[in-house]
Parts: structure tokens; sequence; C-alpha cells
């Protein structure tokens, strides 16, 4: 990065991390949370992060926390840091969020819940899944 950055990645616990910040601070949000759909029983749900997401080895990016929660409580997770982030941005600050088909309901009641307003989706379509017998592909977030 150079010296003036007109940008910063914070990486953390969002509900640790934004207690820092005085109202007004932020343009935006750009967030990528975990999604707490990476499995499809509760064992592999509690598999480490690193175990379901990467195959990068040692050089995997650190286990991260969130991600075995059930619907319910990402959603009112969520709605929470949502809220914190909502009250730290200036007026008219957009919030973009990734995430999984799976939780696209849950994040819009999330988003909605603290006070944002859903404008709509925009699909990154990843145009590398698998096909599955009986069902679309899995490859949009």
């Amino acid at each position: 990065m150079n010296d003036n950055p007109k940008w910063t990645i914070l990486q953390g616990d969002a509900l640790k991390l934004l207690r820092d910040f005085a109202p007004g601070t932020f343009d935006a949000v750009i967030t990528d949370p975990p999604y707490a759909s990476g499995g499809r029983t509760q064992g592999e749900k509690n598999k480490s992060t690193t175990q379901k997401y990467s195959s990068m080895g040692a050089a995997a990016p650190p286990p991260f926390e969130g991600d075995a929660k059930d619907q319910r409580s990402w959603t009112r997770w969520a709605a929470e840091w949502l809220a914190d982030a909502r009250r730290l941005c200036k007026p008219g600050a957009p919030v973009c969020m990734f995430i999984d088909w799976r939780q696209l309901p849950a994040a819009s009641d999330a988003l909605q819940w603290a006070g944002w307003i859903w404008r709509g989706t925009a699909v990154w379509d990843k145009g590398n899944s698998r096909p599955q017998k009986g069902r679309f592909r899995q490859q949009a977030e």
C-alpha cells in the first residue's frame, strides 16, 4: 500500500473492532462475513474453517469463528454488527455484503433490521461449479 491510502481493510470481530470508531467515520461498508452455511451436518459445520474452505495447507488463512451458527443466530448476530456499522457510516453510505445463496434471505433480513435500505442483489457468477443432478449449479454468491 502507498503512504496515503484511500481505503483500509479491517479484519476482525466486528462487534469488538467497531467499538473503536466514532460516528461518521466510514464512507462505505464492504464485508465478507462468515456465511455459516458450510456443511450439511452439524459435524461438517463444526470443522475448522481452514478444513472446510481451504486447500492451501500450511499457507491457509487462519481459522475464524462464527461459521457454525444456525440461521436464526447468524441473522441476529449479523443485524447487530450491521447496526453498529451503520451508526459509524456517513449519511448515504452503501453497504455491500458477500453472501452465499443459502444465507441470502437471512442477510436481507439482517440488513433491514439494522436500518439499511435493501436495494437488491448483484450476482458474482463464479463459473466453476460442479453439476448436480436435479439441481442448479451452486456457482454464485
